[in-house]
């Protein structure tokens, strides 16, 4: 399995996207400032990810989200109000 992921920097106005196997050890190398690319933008808040079964398929959709409609869809995730599945059951 691997992951698509976007961070947001909640100091920055930087959203970083990655690719890993292991989401919770990539994101924690992020926070503790071990990847050059995003150590001075930390701290980071994870905004989107997506388990794909191969690496190629991962790749395909890492580089869908580095483009400016991928980009775009990030966006506004981060903006978009939080809906909640469960909500429509409680009301």
């Amino acid at each position: 399995m691997f992951y698509v992921y976007a961070l947001k920097s909640v100091q920055h106005d930087r959203i970083y996207i990655g690719l890993t196997s292991n989401i919770c050890r990539r994101f924690k190398e992020h926070n503790l400032g071990k990847t050059r690319s995003t150590k001075f933008y930390k701290p980071w808040i994870l905004i989107y990810s997506e388990k794909l079964d191969t690496r190629a398929e991962a790749r395909r959709q890492e580089k869908k989200l580095k483009t400016g409609s991928g980009r775009e869809f990030l966006r506004m995730l981060i903006t978009a109000p939080v809906a909640h599945k469960d909500r429509a059951a409680v009301s």
